[in-house]
């Protein structure tokens, strides 16, 4: 297990963590895409590039960038990619989507026993007994939703959103970022925290009192709120969010 910076100087500086993370034990190389507590985007294509020249395999966690910001899959040349549909494509939950390499199907088990003629078929991880079609048909509507917003417009909206409240909090006294600014590594998502303040207690107060929700976030090497607009997001209610937060980082909660 490597540990990614908080808030790198680059990108290359994740990529040569996990350089140095490789030794001659490494089979298979796991990275997130968007590492969710805190929004960062992770050079998945450097990373695997590098996993190939080694004979390494890689699995990516795209659950925070599918559907959030405008890349194709195909261009990350990872050997396996999962995501979840219910986050930026507004899917059910329980939703999902799975690629894995040609070559490399044959070789996976399912989780639940495919008849053997479906050894190389993709679809072979679809058996799972008896489901509700309304969920995978409702991913019909989500695509069909997205693309009517088109993924750069979509991805532009999260940009701005996200640009707007931060830029209006960075420079207040005890606010502290443990995202970048860099458009490069990081998109809709960013963690912010007041100093001295509880992020749990926080994002209670700011749910319980202003309606604004927020997921706390209390990890070994910072705390912070993850604040995640979307493209429903209003600009008045940015503003609503950053004139409690002022306050609070003034004055604190209120006892």
């Amino acid at each position: 297990m490597i540990k990614v910076p908080i808030a790198p100087k680059s990108l290359d500086q994740i990529a040569e963590e996990f350089e140095r993370g490789i030794t001659p034990r490494t089979r298979v190389i796991l990275i997130s895409h968007v590492i969710n507590i805190t929004g960062q985007i992770t050079p998945v294509r450097e990373v695997c590039n590098l996993a190939r020249s080694r004979g390494i395999e890689v699995i990516v966690d795209g659950a925070h960038s599918f559907a959030h910001f405008d890349f194709a899959q195909k261009d990350l040349q990872c050997d396996y990619y999962g995501t979840s549909l219910h986050k930026w494509l507004f899917a059910p939950k329980g939703t999902g989507l799975l690629f894995v390499k040609k070559d490399k199907i044959e070789k996976i088990w399912p989780l639940m026993a495919a008849e053997k003629t479906q050894a190389t078929d993709i679809r072979k991880f679809e058996e799972i007994g008896t489901h509700s079609a309304a969920m995978r048909l409702a991913i019909g509507e989500a695509i069909l939703f997205h693309q009517g917003i088109g993924p750069k417009r979509k991805e532009a909206r999260l940009r701005y959103l996200s640009r707007y409240w931060m830029n209006q909090l960075k420079a207040l006294p005890n606010i502290r970022f443990h995202t970048s600014f860099d458009p490069n590594q990081s998109c809709g998502i960013a963690n912010v925290e007041i100093v001295d303040v509880d992020p749990v207690q926080l994002a209670a107060y700011l749910m319980n009192e202003h309606k604004l929700f927020t997921v706390p976030i209390v990890h070994d090497e910072f705390k912070g709120l993850r604040i995640t607009p979307n493209v429903y997001t209003t600009l008045r209610e940015l503003d609503r969010f950053c004139g409690v937060m002022e306050t609070v980082a003034k004055k604190g909660l209120p006892k």
